[in-house]
């Protein structure tokens, strides 16, 4: 054949079905060519479309959530901010338990402790040896270092003891506590971990300083003698509260006195504030001539028929020379201390920050639907005049439900910090419902 008519391709099959037919094939017009694209994609696209409505229906719908309303974030109490009496130098923090701090002065900076340090030897002690309230506990036999001790001059001592003698942790605790007792605190860390010397007790109390959060903190001994072991008032505030968790620890540094056998009658060197009518429980002086006068107290108000605890820490209070060993230094930090209790106990109150039935915030579906919640009690703030206090909503379980009965109870409504501050239930208003097959077919998140 000619290369022609070899290279020569066939007919297009309309065509040739149209020579077969002798029927002519029909013109392409523009209006045929979109027919015939319509027909080809409309199925592919109705496809797609069923898949996608297929994948809005069944895809996991978005976690509820749950919205604090602006006018329950916070709550400010009523009334010109409370002016506390601090003294000119040094550094003080006060805070109420529940509440939240209620202020501080002075710079922050680390400061011998003096025998405030002992808080701490008693806070690990009893976290490694808990006791009850009455409890007694082991029986610890004084050693030769501590009959030494005794004998020191110009340091806190127990005097008289012997060796081999023993007395039970509880009444060690109260001559730690009450005299302050150098010479206990160091037996006590020796008898918590078998050592000779103190050296790995030191490093509990660190360790311990560390999970509280006392940044500024550094222990060097457990009686608080050596002028490097240092604090901030802040810190010790973060301890108080820990230690004050202890009911042995209450029972202990609320005593004016207690009576020791083999002792005698020991006397607390904060007997001056715990019998000043201003119902302070504790919890520890110091004084020294390097740090001067320093105090960690806590005291009570009864506020809507429960008490309330309130503490506070001074340091750096240094009375004019003479000043032997930091005597009159620890009546100057007692004095200051007390025009701060008189203070705060006067001025702290309670007042209504939301009440019942109010609308405290809502639940959010994610996809456009909000479910009101509400107090089912009034909530009152424990404080004194101008503190500000932060609300916040704490879930029941792991998660918000996704359906639920109005007056489910979602969780609390909690305003302060910490695990004694008020709270009251919050519930739903109204019913909360899953979204409807629109919401889900719309929903672009």
């Amino acid at each position: 054949p000619h290369p022609a008519q070899a290279s020569a391709e066939p007919p297009p099959p309309l065509e040739l079905l149209a020579q077969l037919t002798n029927t002519p094939a029909p013109s392409d017009t523009p209006a045929r060519t979109v027919a015939r694209k319509v027909k080809i994609w409309s199925p592919i696209a109705v496809l797609l479309g069923l898949v996608l409505l297929t994948v809005q229906l069944v895809r996991p719908l978005p976690e509820p959530t749950f919205t604090l309303a602006e006018n329950a974030s916070s709550f400010t109490l009523p009334g010109d901010k409370l002016s506390i009496p601090w003294p000119e130098k040094g550094q003080g923090a006060v805070t109420v338990v529940g509440s939240g701090s209620i202020g501080t002065f002075g710079a922050e900076k680390p400061v011998p402790t003096a025998s405030v340090a002992k808080i701490m030897t008693a806070y690990v002690i009893l976290r490694e040896h808990p006791l009850k309230k009455d409890e007694k506990g082991p029986r610890i036999a004084v050693d030769a270092q501590a009959v030494s001790e005794g004998s020191s001059e110009n340091e806190s001592r127990i005097e008289g003891l012997e060796l081999g003698q023993t007395f039970t942790q509880q009444d060690m605790l109260k001559m730690l506590m009450i005299p302050s007792g150098n010479n206990i605190g160091r037996l006590l860390a020796r008898w918590d971990t078998g050592s000779k010397d103190e050296a790995a007790f030191v490093r509990k109390m660190n360790d311990a300083a560390k999970a509280l959060g006392m940044r500024n903190t550094t222990y060097t001994d457990p009686s608080g003698l050596d002028s490097k072991t240092v604090s901030t008032a802040a810190d010790q505030l973060k301890l108080a509260e820990a230690v004050m968790k202890f009911d042995a620890f209450r029972a202990i540094v609320a005593m004016p006195n207690a009576d020791i056998p083999g002792v005698g009658r020991i006397n607390n060197n904060n007997d001056r504030l715990l019998v000043a009518g201003l119902s302070v429980r504790g919890i520890k002086t110091g004084s020294n001539t390097p740090a001067g006068g320093t105090l960690s107290w806590a005291a009570y108000k009864t506020v809507d028929g429960k008490d309330r605890l309130i503490l506070g820490t001074m340091m750096d209070q240094h009375a004019p020379p003479p000043d032997p060993n930091g005597a009159n230094s620890l009546l100057l930090v007692q004095d200051n201390s007390k025009k701060v209790i008189e203070a705060v106990r006067e001025a702290l109150t309670s007042a209504p920050a939301v009440t019942k039935g109010q609308v405290v915030g809502h639940v959010d579906d994610g996809l456009g639907g909000r479910t009101p919640v509400i107090a089912t009690q009034d909530l009152k703030a424990v404080g004194v005049p101008g503190q500000k206090l932060t609300l916040t909503f704490h879930r029941t379980g792991t998660s918000l439900p996704r359906t639920a009965r109005a007056g489910t109870v979602i969780g609390d409504l909690t305003i302060g910090t910490g695990p004694n501050a008020p709270r009251v239930p919050v519930a739903l208003q109204s019913e909360l419902t899953e979204p409807s097959v629109p919401e889900k077919l719309t929903r672009l998140g």
